[in-house]
């Protein structure tokens, strides 16, 4: 499992990238990918749409189940992967780079401050693995 020092991460298992000017990048964790299995669709917001804190912007299908994702920030949608439209398991093969699911320019940057740190993130799944809760919470 890969947890990256350089992003933010949620409880939900979604992670952020501050690239600049208030733009972040979201997609799921390495974790959540894992803990989903090869995923087969991907529902995206379009572009120019807001996203709430704690609210959903797209969803994910596995073989197993349908997840919502739920945005740890607020903003609006700027761009959208529509490469993971034509090829979901690009988030499995490449959760962090390639898989990447929306782009937003945030609302206001304190969003992040609420996130977890990437030691904060590893030390939540571990308590998630202990309480045997290792289903990711994205619905």
């Amino acid at each position: 499992m890969l947890v990256l020092d350089e992003l933010r991460y949620s409880e939900d298992h979604v992670w952020v990238r501050y690239e600049e000017n208030h733009t972040v990048t979201l997609g799921i964790t390495d974790f959540a990918q894992l803990q989903l299995g090869k995923l087969n669709y991907v529902e995206l917001p379009n572009e120019g749409d807001e996203i709430a804190t704690c609210e959903s912007f797209g969803s994910i299908e596995c073989s197993r189940l349908f997840n919502d994702l739920y945005s740890p920030v607020c903003g609006r949608v700027v761009s959208v992967n529509r490469e993971i439209i034509a090829n979901p398991t690009l988030v499995n093969y490449s959760p962090y780079n390639r898989g990447w699911i929306i782009r937003a320019k945030v609302f206001s940057l304190q969003d992040l401050d609420m996130l977890m740190s990437s030691d904060d993130y590893e030390e939540f799944i571990l308590t998630q693995l202990s309480a045997k809760t290792i289903q990711p919470r994205l619905s």
